[in-house]
């Protein structure tokens, strides 16, 4: 399958990119909280304290029915300083379910008090635990995504490039299941560490003040894509005045050249963060798009929107 590249918009300047979630959903706002999960029970790897900050957890949504047993970790965003766990993570787990899809928000580590690799580990451990868990919630275990939003599509671009297939000699069994997502969806994310393309504050966070130059190039993952990097569904928009569009393109090139299906929406318009962009005419089309690109892979059954 060749990748496909659907630009929405001028792309005179192709140098700032944005766009996110936030559709209707049926689910009653009344509704219980589903209970979160430890990913560490007996304590995160690398932790500095005890507190909730430093007990990475997944927050499980699960559909009635999930027709083609699918199921994708989001990774909210916010710079490696915080996470948007509403906008980029409880609006996107609904709007996923509506549509029949399981959903698994993550809360991982970040900075100051995090760098990498923790933020990494605690995402690898997300998609472990989910393909571990398949069977008992109706998963297809080569049926499970990563999305992300901004510096979330960092953490998730990273997963998707930099992944083991387990270790069978674990004593926990979570760590025997391999880390590679089937598929990413990128959400205006941020993906180069490099100066002039990446996000500053994400940069700082994740890798300090005086950022290694060895771990900006690792983690700069235009760089890191190979024939096995997983299907990709971007989008990003043009006067994204936070996360220059660039990172989206030269990823999406990285793609192309190594021929893993991609594809990438590049709107004209479009505030960073900007979720299920409802208020927003053109930016609102991007769920539907990405619905029909889940459905071209067997991973969301079509939609009537």
């Amino acid at each position: 399958m060749l990748p496909r590249l659907i630009l929405h918009g001028s792309l005179a300047c192709l140098f700032a990119g944005a766009t996110l979630l936030a559709a209707q959903s049926t689910t009653s706002p009344t509704a219980p909280a589903p209970a979160p999960i430890v990913l560490w029970p007996n304590g995160a790897p690398g932790a500095v304290g005890d507190t909730p900050l430093d007990k990475p957890v997944l927050t499980p949504y699960l559909p009635a029915q999930n027709p083609t047993r699918t199921a994708i970790v989001v990774c909210p965003g916010g710079g490696y300083a915080m996470l948007a766990i509403d906008k980029e993570g409880t609006q996107i787990a609904h709007w996923l379910n509506d549509r029949g899809v399981a959903a698994f928000v993550l809360t991982y580590r970040y900075g100051p008090r995090y760098h990498h690799p923790i933020p990494l580990l605690d995402a690898q451990r997300a998609i472990r635990y989910v393909r571990s868990h398949a069977s008992e919630d109706s998963i297809d275990s080569n049926h499970v995504g990563i999305m992300g939003f901004s510096a979330g599509g960092h953490l998730a671009s990273t997963t998707g490039t930099h992944f083991d297939n387990g270790n069978p000699d674990a004593t926990d069994p979570i760590e025997h299941a391999g880390s590679r997502p089937d598929f990413m969806v990128l959400a205006y994310p941020v993906i180069s560490m490099q100066p002039g393309i990446t996000h500053n504050g994400s940069l700082h966070h994740l890798l300090g003040e005086e950022p290694n130059p060895m771990f900006e190039n690792e983690l700069s993952n235009e760089t890191q894509v190979t024939p096995q990097t997983p299907p990709t569904f971007l989008f990003s928009t043009t006067n994204d005045e936070t996360v220059p569009v660039m990172n989206s393109v030269l990823f999406y090139e990285a793609l192309l050249r190594s021929g893993v299906p991609a594809e990438l929406h590049i709107f004209e318009q479009g505030h960073h963060g900007s979720g299920l962009a409802q208020d927003n005419p053109q930016l609102r089309m991007w769920p539907i798009l990405l619905q029909n690109w889940l459905h071209l892979h067997g991973w969301m059954e079509s939609g009537a929107e």
